[in-house]
């Protein structure tokens, strides 16, 4: 699977080598190309209220292209993916891997809209992380509802 990563917001961000891995590994035997973007407050925002008609920046969006070859795209907001790793206690690092893993398998498919989605897609995204030697990101805190919070806080993501 082809991996390409761009970085509009380089301010802590990991290298695109270590972005495109961890979406390699989350993708599994799935085939598609996919784009990996880092993006600012500006852009983020821009594309939640484009798509998602939301205001202001999220963590992790996720486009599936639905077409042949490709699997999609996905936007992280650097600064929002910062503050959340600093107000969780977690590493940057960890926290960017759980992003990328939550991406990808939103473009294979999986969702968390209700219970039973949130219960699987959150098993497969600790299966993997663990993988990664990344502990499981939902044990620590508390779990709200099924609409709201975001991946890496104990909720799941608004993508």
């Amino acid at each position: 699977m082809t991996v390409e990563v761009q970085i509009a917001c380089p301010e802590h961000t990991p290298q695109a080598e270590q972005l495109a891995a961890w979406a390699r590994a989350a993708r599994g035997d799935a085939a598609g190309a996919v784009c990996l973007r880092v993006v600012d407050a500006t852009e983020g925002a821009a594309l939640n209220g484009r798509y998602r008609q939301r205001d202001g920046a999220t963590n992790v969006l996720a486009f599936p292209a639905g077409e042949r070859g490709v699997l999609g795209d996905i936007a992280i907001c650097a600064p929002v993916a910062a503050q959340e790793a600093r107000q969780q206690g977690k590493a940057l690092a960890d926290h960017y891997a759980h992003l990328v893993v939550h991406g990808v398998l939103h473009l294979l498919g999986m969702d968390h809209h209700s219970e039973p989605e949130a219960v699987r897609m959150e098993a497969k995204e600790t299966e993997l992380l663990r993988g990664f030697g990344i502990a499981d990101p939902y044990v620590s805190h508390a779990r709200p509802a099924a609409s709201g919070g975001k991946p890496g806080g104990g909720g799941r993501t608004q993508t």
